[in-house]
Order: structure tokens, then C-alpha cells, then sequence
């Protein structure tokens, strides 16, 4: 495959586009942004950073890294995804893991390959990226690197649309959240499964009291 191929099935994959749903989740954003936790751009990139360098995403990257070290293995990708779902902090959160991973292995099937019927189920999102992009030989820290900036694209489209936050705002917070993903790409690349650790409470938290707002825009 060529690296053209890779990068045109990675935009397309990671679209916002793609029909995966994950418009409709914000992983406990919108707690925060009720709360007033999160109210402005300043306060906005810093709950995406924390979240980045030291909780869930940092934690769904090392999970990716090896579902496509193993996506031909399907016991290893089973682990994995216990893992993953194990980690998960609250049912909305593991509820927003399955049904999007399972949209994307559906959806994905677009291009076809042999190797479907080794994805666990249900097979949480970042394994089932890992493990699709590993089978399809498209390289790690470019499948790592899409798979961060969607995710942190997603963080800042809630942001926009519920704080909210403007579109140059928006646009400021990815540009500079750019180091941070590179950051985390690389020790995602090299992380064992014991370098798996979140110090994201706050993050944490907010998705474990979502289901009790009152008023819900989004599914966590």
C-alpha cells in the first residue's frame, strides 16, 4: 500500500464524516461545560490537554498501539478489549467505546480484508482503529496521529457548539494542542500496557455524573 492509499484511508476513516456517531458523544464534556469547569477557550484547552497527556486519550493510544501490533492475533485483540472496557470509568463511557468501535468495524468493512472476523465483540473504538489500520499495513504513528487529532477535534467541536467557544477560538485550541499530540504519539508507540494510567479525575468524574444532568444534549 502506498503511503498516498494510507493517508486517504486514514481522512476518510477519522472523518467527522465517517458514520461512526461520534458526534454524539462528548466523553463528560458537557459536565464540565454545565458545571462551568469549562467555560472559555483558555479553560476549554486545558481539560482537552489534561486529557491528552494524562487520561483517557493518552490511555485509548497506548490501546491502539497494540491492537495493530496484534491485529492478525484475535485472543490478544480480546484482551485488549476487555482491557479497554475495563478501564472505562462509567457506563456512558463504555457505552460511547463500544457503540462507536463498533460502527467504525462495520463501516469499515467498505474496503474489504479477511482479517474482520478477528476483531473481539464488541471491539471498543481505539482497538478497533488499531487493529483495522494494522491489518490494512498502514503505519503506527500515522494511524496513532489521525486517531489523537479526531479525537481532540471532537473534544473542541462539543466545545463550539455548548460552551460556547468560536470557531477561531476552536481552530486556536487544535493548533495549539499540535506539540501535545506528538508528544503522546511518540510514548504511545514505545508504552506498554503497565504504562496505562490515568491522573484525569476531574475528566474521569464528569463522565461518571453525566447520566445525572437533568438536561442531556449528548449520549455522555
Amino acid at each position: 500500500m502506498t503511503a498516498t492509499g494510507d493517508l486517504q484511508k486514514l481522512l476518510t476513516w477519522l472523518s467527522p464524516a465517517f458514520p461512526v456517531g461520534a458526534f454524539a458523544w462528548s466523553a463528560g464534556l458537557e459536565t464540565a461545560i454545565v458545571t462551568r469547569a469549562v467555560r472559555d477557550r483558555v479553560t476549554t484547552q486545558d481539560w482537552i490537554a489534561g486529557n491528552l497527556a494524562h487520561g483517557g486519550m493518552r490511555t485509548d493510544a497506548i490501546l491502539l498501539a497494540h491492537a495493530h501490533r496484534w491485529a492478525d492475533n484475535a485472543p490478544a485483540l480480546r484482551d485488549l478489549a476487555e482491557l479497554c472496557l475495563a478501564l472505562t470509568p462509567a457506563r456512558e463511557r463504555h457505552d460511547e467505546a463500544v457503540t462507536i468501535g463498533e460502527a467504525f468495524a462495520m463501516a469499515a468493512k467498505a474496503w474489504p480484508a479477511p482479517f474482520y472476523g478477528l476483531l473481539p465483540q464488541p471491539c471498543p473504538y481505539p482497538v478497533a482503529v488499531g487493529a483495522v489500520a494494522g491489518a490494512h499495513g498502514i503505519a503506527l504513528e500515522a494511524s496513532l496521529t489521525a486517531f489523537l487529532t479526531a479525537l481532540v477535534h471532537g473534544q473542541v467541536s462539543v466545545a463550539v457548539r455548548l460552551v460556547p467557544i468560536g470557531q477561531n477560538d476552536g481552530l486556536a485550541i487544535m493548533a495549539a494542542l499540535e506539540p501535545t499530540i506528538t508528544l503522546v504519539v511518540e510514548q504511545a508507540q514505545s508504552a506498554s500496557l503497565d504504562d496505562i494510567g490515568s491522573m484525569a479525575y476531574a475528566t474521569d468524574i464528569a463522565q461518571m455524573a453525566h447520566e445525572t444532568l437533568p438536561t442531556r444534549i449528548f449520549r455522555s
